[in-house]
């Protein structure tokens, strides 16, 4: 008999379990994953070059569709909404207060970013009943010489707030613009605390959509112990920064749970019901083949979607030491929002030590305070153009 027959005959033949992890992964990784995922915006499978361009137009359209629905929302809404102003009085020492940043943007001014974020909290509000969820105040931080439309459209619906004219000039120094960001930020959390004096406090930035169960994951976020002994409580991070793939080692922790909890109950299904006959066991080298199988499905499948699953409930959100990126929301339990004004008070801001990395690096540095994100995201960030930053003539969503 020829050699290679006998080496199919004794090693590749359907009985060996070698053989039936090889067609396993050659059929989940190079048939089933890149079939399922290919159209999976955070997938290793995705086809950047066949859908990226695409997929980014078809967002733009919808986000400027929607950017046009709250404006003719908030134009019709003193004459067809009665309680559409509700929101303008403020109380006093409210459970939560949300504080929306926003300046006038240069480009994509016809996306009405500000308008969509207060159009949704208008609606999760309404949701609440008699008895707020949360206060509303809108902190226009614009300092140019042409003012905010969409804040001023919104003065007859919610509490806005502005820099006085001599604040104006005062920040209209040669500043870098990341400086500038922390400064405009800073006012709006003194500014917020001294009007309102909230036993929490959360600030947008006015790209930052609340998702439907914001409210109700803001609760049991502040019912669960750490809350009050942290700095701050990240309520975003970017989708394309959530793989498991990273050097924050809760991450890894998760990872390999994930695989182990997916190696056992495969194996333990197996011994029930085994319909290809395979011969795969619970022993320890069948253990490992399949933590490391489960591991990389689910990475190159993408960490984002199975993050989605935590949405079934408020419980289910996980929470973990807060990373480096982004601001777009931040959850101050207490009275943080003031020791993190005075924090940033005491930083510099510049390219590659913007506001984010600032506080970050407060919550590692200093003794007993402590930070931490929350997964999945609470809010969608829609602003494909910034108001901060230079904008490409076509953003892409990735």
């Amino acid at each position: 008999m020829p050699r290679w027959k006998v080496f199919f005959s004794q090693y590749l033949r359907w009985s060996n379990p070698v053989t039936q992890a090889l067609v396993v992964s050659v059929v989940t990784f190079c048939i089933v994953l890149p079939l399922c995922c290919h159209r999976l915006l955070y997938s290793y499978f995705f086809i950047k070059s066949m859908y990226l361009d695409s997929m980014s137009e078809n967002a733009l359209r919808e986000s400027l569709d929607q950017g046009q629905d709250a404006l003719r929302f908030w134009q019709r809404a003193p004459a067809e909404t009665a309680a559409s102003s509700r929101f303008r009085d403020v109380a006093q020492h409210p459970e939560l207060l949300i504080t929306v940043v926003t300046a006038r943007r240069n480009e994509g001014r016809d996306f009405h970013y500000l308008l969509q974020v207060m159009q949704q909290l208008h609606g999760i509000l309404g949701d609440c009943g008699e008895r707020r969820c949360a206060e509303v105040l809108v902190c226009d931080v614009e300092s140019g010489p042409v003012e905010n439309q969409d804040a001023k459209l919104l003065e007859s619906h919610f509490r806005v707030l502005r820099r006085f004219p001599q604040e104006q000039q005062r920040n209209w120094e040669q500043v870098n613009t990341f400086e500038k960001e922390k400064r405009d930020y800073v006012f709006c959390l003194r500014k917020a605390w001294e009007l309102v004096k909230p036993k929490n406090m959360i600030v947008l930035e006015d790209d930052a959509v609340p998702r439907p169960d914001f409210f109700a994951v803001v609760r049991d976020l502040l019912s669960r112990g750490f809350a009050l002994q942290t700095l701050y409580i990240k309520l975003y991070h970017p989708e394309r920064l959530q793989r498991y793939w990273n050097p924050e080692p809760y991450r890894i922790l998760e990872w390999v749970g994930l695989g182990l909890v997916g190696a056992t109950a495969l194996l333990l299904t197996l011994s029930y019901w085994n319909p290809c006959s395979f011969s795969f066991t619970m022993s320890a080298r069948h253990v490992v083949f399949f933590t490391l199988y489960f591991m990389a499905a689910a990475e190159l499948l993408g960490r984002h979607y199975l993050l989605e699953v935590r949405r079934l409930s408020p419980q289910l959100y996980a929470v973990s030491p807060a990373t480096e990126c982004c601001t777009p929301a931040m959850l101050f339990p207490g009275n943080a929002s003031l020791r993190v004004a005075d924090y940033l008070d005491g930083a510099f801001c510049m390219k590659g030590n913007a506001k984010d990395m600032v506080l970050y690096k407060i919550a590692r540095t200093i003794p007993g305070e402590r930070s931490h994100s929350v997964e999945p995201n609470l809010i969608a960030h829609i602003g494909a153009y910034s108001s901060v930053r230079a904008n490409p003539a076509r953003p892409k969503l990735l």
